[in-house]
């Protein structure tokens, strides 16, 4: 099948390579000159585990490629998604100007039937603004399809070619039969296809999200309160995790969550259920108890060094929101280091991904170390705010030789209290006491 994917990011990108590997032609277009020629080359553009693999064998073998080009790619293709960004507004609300902006370049260029599938996250409603944007321009039929991506960054590629499930929004048949032939090659395993109407789709992808933020602040508050009352949270989350209706997906405790999806998403469910006169008040507190979870390690780090940090040396282990990935967009790790510069602390931080994005954000402000031992290198405490494997099992004997002082805060309780207490360390963790 010919298909274009406008749109080159996380979500972009990954499509393109996974549908071109399955055997469909495709076009990807991005508005990016630089970023093009990148991808035509072979170079990805993204931090993301298999991409670049797929990428240089789908551009050898003739099935993808990059183009600035929108009307080639719409003239030259069947199926077109849209895939690019929707950021939030100051108000929470998602911007759709990109969106509507594709829309209306599919409209002035279509020359005949097409399939245009929203893949872009968007609120409720969005596929008929795209479908009114189209009408005003053509007089070709056409079919609006929501089909939200349930991507994990760090795991994108993972989940694209084996995925759990698909959900497709359209009242077309035609369009229905079009996305049933294109899925098929993904779903030999036979996880459901999921058909709905356009609305109903569109929901069902900030619902997830928001279900998932809201397991997270759930675990993280009654990890403080364990904190409190002298429960070990691990053994809590254990108890929770095997009754059935709860499960153990998504309870370990940390510093919050952060990327480009569940902050964002969440924040634009809450502004959709206030445009209707329905304030979603669970998703209000979820909002609430990350934005104070982010802040969480650096307060206990500044309150170990009795509220003034200057003089003092903070190295931070991780700098992307998550492992597997270079995105530091709501990242706590940026949280945590804005609150240990602005109390006086220097900061070195080290991530195996994420030094590109973190000099963008901090320039010369902190300093940026080449290994993770460097980064400790005559520090005072250390700050793990990511869980990559890397950081699961280091050499702790040859830290306390490095660092300076002997304080190791935890913010994904990656360690034993137990064996930090016998390396000599005075260690933080979240839900299960200090040790």
């Amino acid at each position: 099948m010919k298909l274009a994917i406008v749109g080159t990011g996380y979500v972009g990108l990954v499509a393109g390579v996974g549908f071109a590997e399955s055997g469909n032609d495709v076009i990807c277009v991005d508005k990016l000159p630089e970023k093009v020629r990148s991808l035509s080359e072979g170079r990805v553009t993204i931090h993301e585990p298999g991409v670049e693999a797929l990428l240089q064998r789908n551009l050898a073998e003739g099935r993808l490629s990059f183009t600035t080009d929108l009307e080639h790619a719409v003239r030259n293709s069947y199926v077109i998604f849209i895939a690019v960004g929707t950021p939030p507004g100051e108000d929470g609300s998602a911007d759709l100007s990109h969106v509507l902006d594709v829309a209306e370049g599919i409209g002035r260029y279509m020359d005949g039937y097409r399939v245009v599938v929203s893949k872009s996250t968007v609120p409720v409603g969005t596929s008929e603004k795209i479908r009114a944007k189209i009408e005003s321009l053509t007089s070709h039929p056409f079919d609006v399809v929501s089909n939200p991506e349930f991507l994990k960054e760090g795991a994108a590629l993972g989940d694209f070619m084996k995925p759990d499930r698909i959900v497709v929004g359209t009242r077309s048949e035609r369009a229905r039969e079009v996305l049933k032939e294109l899925y098929s090659p993904f779903l030999r395993t036979m996880n459901p296809l999921l058909f709905m109407d356009e609305r109903s789709a569109e929901m069902t992808k900030y619902a997830c999200n928001a279900m998932l933020a809201a397991r997270i602040s759930f675990v993280n508050e009654i990890a403080n309160l364990c904190d409190l009352v002298g429960a070990d949270v691990h053994m809590v989350r254990m108890g929770m995790g095997t009754d059935p209706r709860i499960g153990n997906k998504f309870l370990f405790p940390g510093i919050g969550y952060g990327g480009s999806c569940f902050p964002k998403d969440v924040a634009a469910l809450m502004k959709t259920g206030q445009e209707h006169g329905y304030p979603l008040r669970v998703l209000e507190a979820v909002h609430s108890v990350n934005d104070s979870q982010r802040k969480l390690m650096a307060r206990k780090c500044i309150l170990h060094f009795g509220g003034r940090l200057h003089g003092i040396t903070i190295a931070v282990w991780g700098l992307a929101f998550k492992a597997n990935t270079d995105d530091m967009r709501e990242a706590p790790a940026a949280v945590i280091i804005r609150e240990l510069l602005d109390h006086g602390a220097r900061v070195v931080a080290f991530d195996p991904a994420a030094m590109s994005s973190a000099r963008e954000i901090f320039g010369d402000t902190i300093g940026y170390a080449q290994t993770a031992y460097q980064a400790v290198e005559g520090a005072d405490g250390l700050i793990v705010a990511t869980e990559w494997n890397e950081f699961r099992t280091p050499d702790f004997p040859r830290m306390r030789r490095l660092m300076a002082g002997n304080v190791l805060f935890d913010g994904r309780n990656l360690y034993s209290p137990e064996r930090m207490k016998e390396y000599g360390f005075r260690y933080y963790s979240i839900g299960r006491g200090v040790s």
